[in-house]
């Protein structure tokens, strides 16, 4: 029983762990976004996203709103978003996406993350090449005539359709087209439960199930730094 409930409250604790690592990354991007263009979600179509990405994920309307207000006041970080590239054990390309209010310590954190997981840290360009940036739309698929919603959105820049594990409707578009899949889909009224970018591989490395693990461990080591957003990756 004892061994049970140890394996519950380890269960607990992580699902805490990544929730906390979810409203930090919304709340440095309510900062960029309303440093960009201002605290006002109906003209501020970036924070708008933000919103409803953090909603999606359950992060309090209080703690939304106090990062909005965060960001107004003069003592707030100024984030600046940066992105890393490198290689992990195996020949496995990542992408590491940092927002960050001191670039030295960022960098020097992450290199040092890479060192240690059996790593390499690159130069700018060095694995980016491998990953496309798109534009990932989610929404509730009940209701949606998929077939004609595909046609309507083509003009819009929409390249391709689909239901995820969840049966999510998953929208992807080229990282130009973002603002106007986002425009498009709120003029016909539709509610999108999450709107991200997100670099998708071009093309997969195949590893082993003990080669994956070493992958693992670096991608997870990396996300616990507080200046790591996300981290994507080419692995099979």
């Amino acid at each position: 029983m004892g061994r049970i409930f140890e394996v519950r409250k380890s269960k607990m604790f992580a699902r805490y762990d990544r929730m906390a690592k979810q409203f930090t990354r919304i709340g440095k991007e309510i900062a960029i976004a309303v440093k960009a263009s201002g605290p006002d979600p109906d003209t501020n179509s970036a924070l708008r996203r933000i919103i409803q990405n953090a909603k999606s994920v359950n992060m309090p309307k209080d703690r939304i709103e106090g990062a909005i207000k965060n960001a107004l006041g003069k003592d707030h970080s100024n984030y600046e978003e940066v992105l890393y590239e490198g290689y992990a054990p195996h020949g496995v390309a990542l992408l590491v996406e940092t927002a960050t209010d001191n670039t030295t310590r960022t960098v020097a954190n992450v290199r040092s993350h890479f060192n240690k997981g059996g790593g390499n840290l690159g130069n700018s360009g060095s694995v980016g090449f491998m990953f496309k940036h798109v534009g990932v739309f989610k929404l509730n698929a009940e209701g949606i005539d998929q077939e004609e919603l595909e046609l309507e959105l083509i003009d819009a820049g929409l390249e391709e359709m689909g239901e995820d594990s969840e049966g999510k409707l998953v929208l992807r578009c080229g990282f130009g087209d973002f603002g106007n899949m986002q425009k498009a889909l709120e003029e016909k009224g539709l509610e999108t439960l999450s709107g991200e970018l997100e670099w998708l591989p071009l093309n997969t490395v195949a590893v082993t199930d003990e080669q994956s693990e070493d992958v693992d461990k670096l991608i997870e080591r990396l996300e616990q730094d507080d200046d790591v957003q996300r981290v994507f990756h080419n692995m099979a």
